[in-house]
């Protein structure tokens, strides 16, 4: 069977991003179409935000950089670089020359300034429709403290995606994940968290113990994990910022693939005695527990749907390893996949949409995704082993890790887009699985 085993910163509010097609009209706004075939990438431009206050220059220069690669990242942007730029911006209140840009094709222009007070930074930009000669909504003021600087780019690239696709960003967000170092026969483990583009990477547990599967809720404040501390499988809450753990409901027999219920006070979770799995809900406060399955088969890998309202799973009850759906509270469950080969590890996405699933058929992995009745199957990519999938906050783009084989063969973590386009690796330290993305940070 497939392994299934406050604040720190203060954000102004943006004005309601336009939403209608894109135009060539002067006076229409700039929109980018985001269609189910290929894309062709949206020029922009974004110089370097001006340095506001004496100092400030490196910290502008970091911002932008970071803005501009989480929008290149997405595959629907393509950056006109600073070689050939025409105009200078050399204040944020000056007036824009649109014919500087226009005449380099730019379609979106971003402007900026940072200003740096101590442990303080601020960040000031708006987005312009250079077509238009207009600004695409109200200028942002984001404030952090200098250590959340990587934030403040993300919140700007957020924004400037949100104004230009009608769709929430993705990209002030955080990824649980297991990372793993040493030869195969002998690998290390230990959980780990980092931003959604690889950085501040932190790991929270020391290795000494086999862990697995970790969940990182939607807040991104706790973490649920398997881990073999105590001999034998079971489910650890641990904070997001590392520190104590704890055993979840702590039963005989076997716990893991856990799930944070969508208010996070619950979780999904198998629980096997014997040769068979049965799927549990416990209550994450007192650890209460309440049995949803009751089969001699193996059920495991729950997930809720966005309303909580259902929960997808995989089970071998029908003699092969397929996906089925019931309701939260329990009882009986419809099978949802019928296509070839067999599924696991299903993840339904934020929008609820969609459920994202591992399907292995004619000796290869593949990351696939169907909508929650089962129709509509599309796999997005095929590999020696692809597996364990997770949505971005906005429902769009899929992480997921990549086996590759051999001696010094291991996992690594990948992207797409739910169109099956932009496959690439995410930037770790080391070997990297299993991973579990956030929601967007408040």
């Amino acid at each position: 069977m497939v392994n299934s085993l406050r604040r720190a910163l203060v954000f102004g509010l943006p004005a309601a991003a336009l939403v209608r097609p894109y135009a060539a009209a002067a006076q229409a706004p700039l929109r980018l179409e985001i269609t189910e075939g290929v894309i062709e990438p949206m020029p922009f431009a974004a110089p370097t935000f001006v340095a506001a206050t004496p100092g400030s220059s490196d910290m502008a220069g970091r911002i932008t950089q970071v803005m501009i690669d989480d929008l290149v990242g997405t595959g629907l942007f393509r950056e006109i670089p600073s070689s050939a730029h025409i105009g200078r911006v050399t204040s944020f209140e000056a007036p824009v020359r649109f014919s500087d840009w226009t005449v380099i094709n730019a379609q979106a222009l971003v402007t900026g300034a940072v200003e740096q007070s101590g442990d303080r930074i601020t960040v000031s930009f708006r987005l312009w429709d250079v077509f238009a000669q207009a600004p695409l909504g109200d200028g942002l003021r984001f404030q952090g403290t200098v250590s959340a600087w990587r934030r403040l780019a993300h919140k700007a690239a957020d924004t400037v995606y949100t104004r230009l696709t009608g769709e929430s960003g993705y990209f002030d967000s955080r990824v649980a994940y297991i990372a793993a170092s040493g030869p195969k026969s002998a690998r290390r483990k230990q959980l780990a968290i980092m931003d959604y583009d690889g950085a501040n990477a932190a790991t929270l547990t020391d290795g000494n113990a086999l862990v697995l599967t970790p969940r990182l809720s939607k807040s991104a404040r706790q973490i649920l994990y398997t881990s073999y501390e105590q001999g034998s499988p079971k489910i650890f809450l641990i904070g997001a910022q590392g520190g104590r753990q704890q055993v979840l409901s702590d039963v005989s027999g076997m716990t893991f693939a856990p799930r944070f219920s969508p208010d996070e006070s619950r979780a999904v979770m198998s629980l096997s005695t014997g040769a068979g799995a049965n799927i549990y809900l416990a209550d994450i406060g007192s650890g209460r527990r309440t049995q949803l399955t009751n089969t001699s088969s193996i059920d495991t890998a729950p997930c809720f749907s966005p309303n909580g309202g259902e929960i997808v799973f995989e089970s071998d009850r029908g003699g092969t390893q397929q996906l089925y759906v019931m309701a939260s509270s329990g009882g009986s469950a419809r099978r949802i996949s019928f296509g070839d080969g067999r599924y696991a590890t299903p993840v339904w996405s934020p929008r609820g949409d969609r459920i994202a699933f591992t399907k292995l058929v004619g000796g290869r992995f593949h990351i696939g995704v169907m909508s929650p009745d089962g129709s509509n199957e599309r796999l997005l990519t095929a590999s020696y082993i692809d597996e364990g999938p997770t949505w971005a906050p906005n429902g769009r783009v899929i992480m997921f890790f990549r086996e590759s084989p051999g001696e010094t063969g291991g996992p690594r973590l990948y992207s797409v887009d739910i169109t099956g386009r932009n496959l690439k690796p995410v930037p770790t330290a080391g070997f990297a699985s299993d991973p579990s993305w956030s929601g967007l940070l408040s």
